[in-house]
């Protein structure tokens, strides 16, 4: 066994266990949107909401609660993903194309969920009224849209990094 499989090992297990606790927290949104639909007055009484803001905020509430669904079926893929290319690392071959098209499929999937983290900052603000403002403590940031235009790039090195690596092999 090499110095580097305990990390790896340890990575694959942190993802697996944070892929379980997403679709945990996956199904806890989902129950709060049913249950916003099946009892919505005692739901969104122990909300917090008031009376004369429930039309509104609702269904801003309801919209977040998809999105926040849509966000862990990204956050599982981009997990998947990240196990993939762990479990390459294992095998000892990271520099694959596989990879590099992982890495491609995470900078969208990451693009993707910083769309929705736009949408949740207008869904408050649609869903904030003069009674009661829809406070998610939500802010933009500059930081995760590099981090795409990173990943992005790196899935562009893997890819001619591992044509690089082809080639060099068919003229051995």
């Amino acid at each position: 066994m090499s110095k580097n499989s305990n990390p790896l090992a340890l990575a694959r297990t942190v993802l697996r266990a944070v892929r379980v606790l997403n679709l945990v927290y996956a199904a806890g949104i989902a129950m709060l949107l049913l249950a916003t639909v099946v009892a919505p007055d005692g739901t969104f009484a122990a909300l917090g909401v008031r009376t004369e803001s429930v039309a509104r905020m609702g269904v801003a509430m309801r919209a977040m609660a998809v999105v926040g669904i849509a966000g862990a079926v990204i956050a599982h893929l981009v997990l998947s993903q990240l196990l993939a290319i762990v479990d390459s690392v294992r095998d000892g071959d990271p520099f694959v194309i596989a990879n590099a098209r992982r890495l491609q499929s995470i900078a969208w999937l990451v693009f993707v969920g910083e769309l929705l983290h736009l949408v949740v900052g207008a869904l408050a603000a649609f869903g904030s009224t003069p009674a009661q403002s829809l406070d998610v403590d939500w802010s933009f940031s500059f930081t995760p849209w590099i981090a795409v235009l990173m990943l992005f790039v790196l899935a562009r090195v893997f890819e001619h990094g591992a044509r690089l690596r082809a080639d060099l092999e068919g003229t051995v």
